[in-house]
């Protein structure tokens, strides 16, 4: 990690959501715990049996504003086993019951309690892990300013492959440099206008990809813009994309709070 720079991210009041989406969480977060409880105990208990170690993993994650929270997850890794930071589908880590609960989302169910407790949204861009988030260059670090979600349109609707070659594995410097800035560009499309039609949306589709139905992605070339078929879409999420860098110096440039260390991060899961 040293051949990439290394900046501590800035701590600051970030970009809570709405109103209306703050309703969605709770309403969402709280139907979710209650009729999904029996299924939550059963995996837990899977977990636990499968493998040694826990049946959740605790992570301290980049929250709202640049500000730690602790994430939970089942455990899907085999404790006591190094590698690199960044997790790939076919990581040697993963337990045979860690790849099915990924394949199927289920991993992250326990970050509906994340979501009730304020700490994350339904739907929003991925809560990264503070080792790889001080890696990140000037111009994606407006992503840490908004709430991480659940979900997103960068979690269902971008793939690794559009942006790497055929074949080629997921390692730190391609995590970095080129699945990235694509990651925030794809973001950016959502975090423009995150309405409650928007906020629907991505939720649906998230439905359907974990129900294995085909959700068109934004597929991202070498030199950034996002595209979906049309060129008159492709020109408005480029423009998106544009916005959030502008958004991202003038934030840069008003912050006024002295820069943190970043916390100490637990291992990947």
């Amino acid at each position: 990690m040293s051949e990439f720079a290394s900046r501590p991210v800035d701590p600051s009041d970030g970009i809570p959501p709405s109103r209306a989406r703050r309703v969605l969480d709770v309403a969402g977060a709280v139907a979710g715990l209650i009729l999904l409880s029996v299924p939550l105990a059963l995996i837990y208990l899977l977990v636990r049996l499968s493998s040694r170690g826990p049946g959740v993993f605790r992570q301290t994650r980049v929250g709202q504003g640049g500000r730690p929270f602790t994430m939970y997850k089942f455990r899907t890794m085999r404790q006591g086993v190094g590698g690199l930071t960044v997790t790939a589908n076919c990581d040697p880590r993963l337990t045979r019951l860690g790849k099915v609960l990924r394949r199927w989302s289920l991993d992250e169910l326990p970050q509906l309690v994340n979501v009730l407790r304020g700490q994350m949204t339904l739907v929003g861009p991925r809560p990264e892990t503070y080792d790889l988030a001080v890696h990140y260059d000037r111009r994606c670090r407006w992503i840490f300013d908004h709430r991480p979600g659940l979900t997103g349109v960068s979690e269902v609707r971008f793939r690794d492959f559009d942006v790497l070659g055929p074949g080629e594995e997921v390692d730190l410097t391609g995590y970095i440099e080129r699945i990235v800035p694509a990651r925030v560009a794809v973001d950016a499309v959502y975090l423009r206008d995150p309405s409650m039609r928007a906020t629907l949306g991505a939720l649906w589709d998230t439905v359907r990809h974990i129900l294995g139905f085909t959700v068109p992605p934004l597929r991202v070339d070498a030199a950034g813009p996002v595209e979906q078929g049309a060129r008159k879409e492709s020109a408005l999420m480029e423009s998106t994309v544009m916005e959030s860098t502008v958004m991202e110096s003038t934030v840069m440039e008003t912050r006024e709070q002295p820069v943190r260390a970043a916390e100490e991060p637990g291992s990947a899961a």
